[in-house]
């Protein structure tokens, strides 16, 4: 899978095949639950389950990979 590659696996530097393969579990939870899709309108496979925000609601950040990749959501 390239996206793999190139936003993941190219800017790590992978120490050993049990970091490549948590380093790649990772990944692969947030591009099917987080990441948006083209194909899918602009929605990941596997959504999480759609709440409304409470006005003045505050965003919380979560970093996924030591901040390689973050994902907002909308505190509760």
């Amino acid at each position: 899978m390239g996206s793999a590659r190139r936003e993941c696996t190219d800017r790590l530097l992978i120490v050993s095949e049990r970091h490549l393969t948590s380093v790649l579990i990772s990944y692969a939870e947030h591009f099917n639950t987080h990441r948006p899709h083209r194909s899918l309108g602009q929605h990941p496979p596997d959504p999480p389950p759609v709440v409304t925000p409470p006005l003045g609601s505050t965003v919380r950040r979560t970093r996924i990979l030591g901040g390689l990749i973050n994902e907002y959501r909308n505190a509760a």
